[in-house]
């Protein structure tokens, strides 16, 4: 049976030991005449004594280097080009296997009497003095025994198999979450999956870092770069311009309307609106936009008019309607309110149709807008008009309806089908320090069109309508500040896209945040519940804390107790006068094998990981030092240059 305390922390009692049997070793190999020894026995014993000398020495380090442990601050920096990665595994970093001893061991290492075993001795503080640190290994702050209490890390590898199963990250600002996210999508572009990486703040270090390991991996020809802060370098993209079905389009421009109290009605009409506008746009042959969507809410008549003469050149039960038309005679005064304040070619075509008794639905449906009257509709869409203006304004708008017939702009437009069958990365920075609601609809609206195409990748699979045998790829999405893009469209990308290959790793400070932004407990536990790993960095919102520790089990924790008693006795006869009595009694206790705090007092660049099946991990991640990267741009104008020349070449190709 061992013996139940483990008592690393305490001093070294080893190497007295080590150093009394060496100093008999030597004086018996000194003077074994002293000993009464003959010198083959003088040889024998000294060895017995230097075995045994050796034997406590290296007890008494392995105790001194477990108290050096327990304060040594460290970082773990790599160079860029040396971060490991596997093509069936994902490196996390070097640590252990959190379980019950650590927990002892951390219990220990916090009693005050212990305090004075964790100060550097004359050896520590003198090697310490001589040592010159850089000024950040004082920086990394927390409570370094919570890493040190295992002195044996190892590095720690994850199953690609569950990346399926989605990642969240949690950790407070300046900790190192998007340097982790520099770790792990450098190895997804280096395994070849599809990298798409959302950055709603446009971290410039996170994008230099996406393109310089595109670069390293031989794969900044299927780069893209689209950033709202800098549109004069970034891609095109239309967020409604892709669609399985055309009700996408309505629900993605509607999804970012305000829902509660009486505005959940104006929302549906919005709604119902949009659609019809979609519809229209598509049998017109148009690709919707937003620019046509404000063009239009502001005034459907000029789409009316268009679809309605599409639409009756090729009605049967209409020819020569453009005569009939023109030699038709009104009177507004008979017309319904909202028709008498509308044009009068819009309201000619609807009349045609009317007295025709022509049918179509989506020219019924527009007909149905023109029924209210005009300042009324202005009333019933106002909340639909200001989000429009933003995203139709400015700089931005080229970016957000790109137009196909510019030859003359080299900003490439991409799409998530093209992307996905090309094996391309893409970094997304949505700029929304400087407008919050425009990253939001243009996050959720790419959010909705990545949910579109896994349902298309998982019935039909990749290269759907291409020549050809279009390998299956994993589509690795890493969403930084998500709680800043997530909605309604992002909880069925959690739910049903692991089937389509897709890998979401989101990156959030607080649980709280994603429960401000969803608006609803139910729906940030069914998102919460929908991440099979947990990576924790240091939190300061407990909340935030117990989303980790409440899945840890408790464990038991081992202490002793110093008792001492003395006791007399009045009987003449007895020989004893009194009785005394010491002893080291050991108790054990229930505890949480983490708490809160733990969490709290995290150093930087340290983590917690729940992995494989809810295994408990402790972690130090590494940090991709770029000093001396030769492939790192120096500026985001660096990369626009080159994903220019590489337009160019390709609009332009040698002769």
């Amino acid at each position: 049976m061992a013996y139940p305390l483990e008592s690393l922390l305490r001093p070294a009692y080893e190497l007295r030991a080590a150093a009394v049997s060496a100093l008999a070793a030597a004086g018996v190999m000194t003077k074994p005449s002293a000993f009464l020894l003959t010198r083959e026995l003088a040889l024998g014993l000294a060895g017995v004594l230097i075995c045994h000398a050796t034997w406590r020495c290296f007890a008494g380090l392995r105790i001194l280097r477990y108290r050096a442990n327990l304060r040594r601050q460290r970082r773990y920096v790599v160079a860029s080009e040396d971060i490991p990665w596997s093509a069936d595994r994902l490196f996390l970093g070097r640590g252990f296997h959190w379980d019950q001893r650590h927990t002892q061991r951390l219990h220990e290492a916090r009693l005050p009497e212990k305090q004075d075993l964790l100060k550097p001795g004359l050896i520590g503080r003198t090697t310490e003095f001589l040592r010159d640190l850089p000024p950040e290994h004082s920086a990394v702050g927390g409570d370094p025994a919570i890493h040190g209490v295992e002195p044996a890390e190892s590095d720690i590898w994850m199953d690609i198999s569950d990346r399926v199963g989605h990642t969240l990250v949690l950790g407070t600002t300046r900790v190192g979450k998007t340097r982790l996210a520099e770790v792990l999508l450098t190895q997804d572009i280096r395994r070849g999956e599809v990298v798409i990486v959302f950055d709603p703040k446009g971290d410039i270090d996170l994008l230099r870092r996406v393109y310089a390991e595109a670069k390293r991996a031989g794969r900044h020809n299927e780069f893209f770069m689209f950033h709202l802060g800098h549109p004069e370098v970034s891609a095109r993209y239309n967020p409604v311009g892709s669609f399985s079905r055309i009700t996408e389009v309505a629900t993605r421009i509607a999804g970012q309307l305000p829902s509660e109290g009486q505005s959940a009605a104006f929302k549906e009409f919005v709604w119902r609106f949009v659609n019809v506008m979609a519809r229209a746009l598509v049998a017109l042959g148009r690709k919707p936009d937003y620019e046509q969507i404000n063009r239009y809410a502001s005034n459907v008549e000029p789409l009316l008019i268009d679809y309605f003469e599409h639409w009756l050149d090729g009605e049967s039960g209409a020819a020569g309607w453009r005569e009939e038309v023109e030699s038709m005679a009104i009177d507004k005064k008979s017309l319904d309110k909202g028709l008498q304040s509308r044009g009068f070619r819009a309201v000619t075509l609807v009349e045609y149709a009317r007295r025709k008794k022509l049918y179509d639905p989506i020219a019924n449906a527009l007909a149905s807008t023109l029924n209210y009257e005009k300042s009324y509709f202005d009333k019933l869409v106002a909340s639909l008009l200001p989000l429009m203006e933003k995203l139709t304004t400015g700089r931005t708008a080229a970016l957000l309806s790109p137009d196909l017939d510019d030859a003359s702009d080299w900003r490439p437009v991409f799409d998530w089908a093209s992307v996905i069958n090309l094996g391309g990365i893409v970094y997304i920075g949505l700029d929304s320090l400087s407008d919050y609601e425009v990253a939001a609809a243009v996050g959720n609206s790419m959010f909705a069109d990545l949910t579109s195409v896994a349902g298309s990748i998982y019935k039909f699979g990749t290269g759907r309508g291409l020549p050809g045998e279009t390998p299956a790829r994993r589509i690795a999405i890493h969403a930084d500040e998500f709680n800043e893009l997530i909605g309604d469209e992002f909880i069925p990308l959690l739910n049903k896209a692991g089937g389509a290959g897709f890998q979401v790793t989101a990156y959030t400070q607080t649980w709280s945040d994603v429960e401000a932004r969803i608006g609803s407990l139910a729906k940030a536990g069914q998102i919460a519940g929908n991440f099979n790993t947990l990576i924790m960095l240091r939190v300061k919102e407990v909340a935030t804390a117990e989303l980790l520790t409440s899945q840890l089990p408790e464990v038991r924790i081992v202490s002793t107790i110093v008792s001492s008693s003395v006791s007399d006795t009045n009987d003449p006869g007895d020989f004893a006068d009194f009785a005394s009595r010491n002893e080291d009694r050991i108790t054990t206790e229930s505890a949480p094998m983490l708490a809160p705090s733990d969490l709290v007092q995290l150093p930087k660049g340290q983590a917690f990981a729940l992995i494989h099946g809810g295994q408990l991990h402790k972690i130090r991640m590494p940090l991709p030092d770029a000093s001396h990267d030769p492939l790192m741009p120096v500026s985001l104008e660096a990369i626009g240059s080159e994903v220019r020349g590489r337009m160019e070449g390709r609009s332009n190709p040698a002769p």
